[in-house]
């Protein structure tokens, strides 16, 4: 069976990894194109396009800017693909190219669907407080994770668990299941059921503004919003230090039971780091990141800052 492998990001290209690993026919790869990065805006070639060629040169690899435009249709067409796989791709497909794989157009998506819906579905998960999440596999429509349901898989999330490792695990068991959806199809036994349409929620992508740490929320939100950004973009917050103003990134954290009542308040500052009051309980920080300087422990920035001299600030101001 002849396959099309969309996809954009790491994710992508280690669900692609195994679907060559286990002789799937992937007979062309489609990723977005290079994006100009950093400060001196080098292009970057995306991850899947970094595997694709280092390990699979010989598989024609393309980079539309847009891949529903009318003019890459018959450079897909030419490949005559029963089977497209759409993992992370980064682009909505017109009904067009959905109608023009001879078996399916499908999508892994890693959610339990219908909720979270969109571009971050498990940061938004995380933040949101889930116990659990998973992927879906369903058949494409032009409305975005709408489409029928194929298969689904889920796991736990660990209280303390980050996004970099709520994704391995999505990884590794979403490539299983795929693996599996494709052999179905082949075989004409896949099953498809319709989503609980009025059920869905959604994932709008996350912003940098989004991650701004309000010390009047309680300790749990803050924690949620810590682990499900990290490492990027990450969760912020503003400080005085020696009475300048800077960003402060918080990558991981723990709650503590505290009854301050007065949000932002330094309860602890020394060897064991830092730990702040919230609106509800108190955040124990465990790794920074402060404006201009490299990633460090909390206890780290102890002994570089007197505690007179570093202070948090509330919303923003």
């Amino acid at each position: 069976m002849k396959v099309i492998f969309f996809g954009t990001p790491q994710f992508a290209a280690n669900v692609l990894e195994n679907l060559l690993k286990h002789k799937i026919q992937v007979v062309a790869i489609i990723t977005k194109p290079d994006r100009p990065q950093g400060r001196s805006k080098q292009l970057v070639p995306t991850a899947v396009k970094k595997m694709a060629l280092t390990q699979m040169p010989h598989i024609p690899l393309f980079q539309p800017e847009l891949v529903s435009a009318e003019t890459f249709t018959e450079t897909i067409a030419s490949f005559e693909a029963d089977l497209f796989v759409v993992v992370a791709y980064g682009e909505i497909i017109k009904q067009h190219l959905l109608d023009m794989p001879k078996i399916a157009c499908i999508n892994l998506h890693a959610s339990l669907l219908p909720k979270y819906r969109g571009a971050a579905p498990i940061q938004r998960a995380i933040i949101a407080g889930e116990s659990a999440t998973g992927v879906t596999i369903m058949h494409m429509v032009k409305k975005m994770d709408a489409g029928d349901i194929i298969s689904t898989v889920s796991i736990p999330i660990g209280q303390d668990q980050t996004f970099p490792e709520i994704e391995a695990s999505l990884c590794q068991i979403g490539s299983v299941a795929l693996l599996k959806v494709i052999r179905d199809l082949e075989k004409g036994s896949s099953q498809r059921y319709p989503q609980a349409h009025e059920e869905a929620t959604h994932a709008p992508k996350i912003e940098l503004e989004n991650c701004f740490l309000n010390w009047n929320q309680p300790a749990l939100a803050l924690h949620n919003l810590i682990r499900g950004v990290t490492p990027e973009p990450g969760a912020w917050c503003y400080v005085l230090v020696k009475n300048q103003k800077k960003r402060l990134r918080i990558l991981k954290s723990k709650i503590v039971e505290h009854s301050s009542s007065l949000a932002g308040q330094i309860l602890s500052y020394g060897n064991k780091g830092v730990v702040v009051a919230c609106g509800q309980a108190a955040l124990q920080i465990i790794t920074v990141q402060l404006e201009g300087k490299n990633m460090m422990s909390a206890e780290e920035l102890t002994r570089g800052i007197p505690e007179a001299s570093f202070t948090f600030l509330i919303e923003g101001c």
